[in-house]
């Protein structure tokens, strides 16, 4: 069955036409109005507001629903769908992108939108949630970009089906484009633009404003640099200034790392801020594909432990005997944590894209600014001036208000008594009907009081305003004040480094430490580091926290030392594993050192003695007890042994302090409780094995004890400082103190009592501290922080003064 048509046949009167077109030129045609529409309506900022269409129409939308920051939030879905169905002719997904993004504080530098929810995370590891689940609202920073939007001051222009209308450009109270920068790819060109710091950029739109002619150097006085809202470091600052002169530029942005002690035994780099745009969780991917494919050494494992409360903190952990500094280059040379930004300066001006420098960026914010605020002022000063015209004609009639009432009871109607007022009183239509429509309880004298004190004020607005529109200096130093006002209220601190190099990077041969000679210390607070180098640590004068070293030994990076215990333990410690202190720290001074805890374990009452080497060579150990005992230790110390026992002690006692001899031609010193001091040779005491218990050392009186135990070079200049109280802590017993020269204590025998060391004043019963050694000496508190020391007294057995601040340490100059 054969099927009939179903078109319907052209009229009679049909004539065909077919235009024949260059399929060139429509492309072209075509294409051109394509590239036009992503260019003007989708992809590129205005230079004025620093906006997109979608982030302007979403600000300007929320402005009309009224979210305001004092507001509670509401679903993002609806801010989305009003914004699609009123005026961005688009999908949902790229309105609701716009608006996480808007939200997202590592994202902009002076966020526009308020949100409530999960907005996702830095670097998008974690996307956000949807728009259903999220809420939002103007943030505080937000309503300076529409206030005064009501008042004239931008043009508008009808929606895509001419039902609504939107504006071209919103006031913009602050220079958002430079702020919170932007990026977008259009058709042959594309923009991508980085944040600055609100404080910077509006000294710089001031200056500008004082002084028009200003060139790019003194702008960029206040302007150095980008500011980015995670920080980071801003490496080279020469492709800044080639972007802030010419529109283009490239700069590198590195993390922010620290390092430091993060295990026991182990230092890692600490990173707390990353790259613009770099999440956590691509440095960690990078840098285990890096290990993997064995690009990168030195690193033990990656932890992220970033948090709500402390931000950003990616932990990597590095394999002892790698420098840290020069495994952080290879981090920066293989992985996100250096990335490249590349400054593309596009923006519209009159609808046209163009590339800007600094200049020229504010240049263009500020006319519009200008612009803005003339505009609001003519707007206003019209209100003012209609307000004037009608508070002026209801004052002409309170003037006469009887014969007012008198002329509206004898019209006919309305109309007619319009027409008799206007024509008694000489007024217009519109004052006139004000009159008409003013209720009688506002013809009181207090309310013509009201009038004219409001007469006088609209007076001296309406000339305010004047001056202002007539003056163009008027009208710079109002705009120039209320950027002012902005960066005072929304102003916050430069979060971004700016470096002018990077410095020479560590050589990959240099990568795991060489085993150089160090010195390992100990300070009075119990803080353990390494220096550089093995050379003494000068002594520059200046003081700073635990900077009394009361221990030091020689050693090598990769060697290992002695640590001795008040348990006559002695415990072995790699050097490697201690914080190094920077070559540029002043010495004596262990603030970047880390405490004993962290690398040996402790008894409860056990504290740490002295440092010591374990080389067989050295002539060994010295070791004071509490009860007196005495002994050197034979330098006996197996290596396939991490604890040794140094001396056999016998119950209830400890050792008070111990010291590695360097010649064995030193002196030994015993300070007991009572104020004895004994002075005696170290030739005295006969070294023994590791097991003994050692020998008498200090006859002790009754209930007696000893305070402090060291040994002295004879040669060398010497003090003995001693503190005297009674009870308590260190801190508030100590009533007298007093420093003597150690040569005016004689040499006694082995096992005797010595001398007198101090005379005890009423309410004074026992030394509570006590030190003898080589000056220059240095002394500090509990804390660490530094103390003084008083004067000398020649008196050996002399009274004390009362210190001007608690001693709780005393130490010589670190050999």
């Amino acid at each position: 069955m054969a099927r009939r048509s179903t078109k319907t046949p052209p009229p009679d009167d049909f004539e065909e036409r077919i235009l024949d077109i260059d399929v060139v030129d429509e492309m072209q045609g075509s294409f051109l109005e394509y590239a036009y529409s992503v260019i003007y309506s989708r992809a590129l900022p205005d230079a004025r507001d620093g906006m997109k269409p979608v982030h302007r129409r979403i600000v300007y939308q929320m402005n009309e629903m009224g979210l305001r920051p004092d507001r509670g939030y509401v679903k993002c879905a609806r801010v989305v769908g009003e914004v699609m169905g009123k005026l961005h002719p688009h999908g949902d997904a790229s309105i609701y992108d716009a608006l996480v993004r808007m939200a997202q504080p590592f994202s902009m530098r002076l966020p526009l939108v308020d949100g409530h929810g999960n907005f996702g995370s830095l670097g998008n590891d974690d996307p956000p949630a949807a728009m259903r689940y999220t809420e939002c609202r103007m943030a505080d920073a937000t309503s300076l970009m529409t206030e005064s939007i009501d008042e004239d001051t931008v043009d508008f222009a009808p929606n895509y089906d001419g039902q609504e209308q939107e504006p071209l450009a919103l006031p913009a109270a602050y220079p958002n484009l430079l702020v919170n920068g932007a990026s977008g790819i259009a058709v042959g060109m594309a923009t991508n633009m980085p944040p600055h710091n609100l404080g910077e950029v509006i000294a710089a739109a001031r200056h500008l404003i004082r002084h028009p002619g200003a060139d790019l150097e003194t702008l960029m006085r206040h302007v150095p640099g980008p500011d980015l809202p995670t920080g980071g470091r801003i490496v080279g600052l020469s492709g800044v200034r080639d972007a802030y002169e010419t529109g283009r530029g490239t700069f590198k942005i590195r993390a922010t790392v620290a390092v430091e002690t993060v295990t026991a035994r182990r230092k890692g780099l600490v990173v707390t801020e990353l790259p613009f745009s770099v999440g956590p969780e691509k440095v960690i991917s990078k840098i285990k594909d890096m290990v993997g494919q064995k690009k990168l050494q030195g690193i033990a494992d990656v932890k992220d432990l970033t948090d709500r409360e402390h931000g950003l903190r990616l932990v990597i952990e590095i394999k002892n005997g790698f420098i840290p500094e020069a495994v952080l280059e290879q981090l920066y040379k293989l992985t996100p944590m250096e990335e490249s930004f590349g400054i593309n300066n596009v923006a519209l001006v009159d609808g046209q894209p163009l590339t800007l420098g600094l200049k020229e960026l504010l240049e263009v914010y500020l006319d519009h600014r200008f612009n803005v605020v003339r505009r609001r002022s003519e707007f206003r000063r019209g209100k003012k001036r209609d307000r004037l015209h009608l508070v002026e004609g209801l004052l002409v009639a309170l003037v006469d208000i009887d014969e007012v009432i008198r002329l509206i009871r004898s019209s006919e109607n309305a109309a007619q008594a319009r027409e008799r007022l206007m024509a008694h009183f000489s007024l217009s239509d519109v004052q006139t009907q004000y009159i008409l429509d003013t209720p009688l309880r506002r013809l009181t004298k207090f309310d013509r009081i009201e009038l004219e004190a409001e007469r006088d004020r609209l007076k001296a607005e309406i000339a305010e305003l004047t001056t202002i529109l007539e003056s163009d200096a008027e009208l710079r130093k109002l705009v120039s004040s209320e950027l002012a006002a902005v960066a005072k209220k929304f102003g916050t601190p430069r979060r971004t480094v700016l470096l002018e190099s990077a410095g020479t990077p560590a050589p990959a041969a240099s990568l795991q430490v060489a085993d150089d000679p160090c010195r390992v210390l100990l300070s009075s607070t119990g803080l353990l580091a390494r220096t550089v180098t093995g050379e003494p640590l000068p002594d520059e004068g200046r003081r700073a926290k635990h900077d009394v070293i009361v221990s030091s030994v020689a050693a090598t990076a990769r060697g290992e030392v002695g640590v001795v215990t008040s348990a006559g333990r002695l415990l072995r410690l790699s050097v490697i594993d201690l914080p190094q202190l920077p070559e540029t720290a002043h010495a004596p001074n262990l603030s970047g050192g880390a405490q004993v805890s962290e690398f040996l374990s402790l008894e409860a009452d056990e504290t740490v003695v002295c440092l010591t080497g374990l080389e067989e060579s050295s002539p060994g150990l010295a070791l004071g007890t509490l009860q007196g005992v005495v002994k050197r230790v034979v330098p006996d110390f197996p290596s396939n042994k991490d604890e040794l026992e140094v001396i056999a002690l016998k119950e209830g006692d400890r050792i008070v302090g111990g010291v590695e001899l360097r010649t064995g031609e030193e002196d030994l010193v015993f300070i007991t409780s009572e104020a004895q001091l004994l002075r005696f040779q170290a030739s005295q005491v006969r070294p023994q094995g590791r097991p003994a218990g050692g020998m008498a050392g200090v006859k002790l009186a009754e209930g007696a004890e000893v305070i402090s135990f060291t040994a002295v070079d004879p040669a060398a200049d010497a003090v003995v400082f001693t503190a005297a109280g009674s009870g308590g802590t260190l801190d508030d017993s100590v009533t007298t103190a007093k420093l003597t020269p150690f040569d005016q204590y004689p040499r006694k025998g082995r096992a005797t009592g010595g001398v007198r060391c101090q005379r005890f004043l009423k309410g004074e019963d026992k030394l509570v501290f006590a030190w003898a050694g080589a000056t220059p000496a240095r002394a500090a508190q509990q804390n660490g922080s530094p103390s003084e020391l008083p004067e000398i007294d020649p008196r050996r057995d002399g009274s004390g003064t009362p210190p001007p601040k608690p001693v709780a340490a005393v130490a010589g100059p670190v050999a």
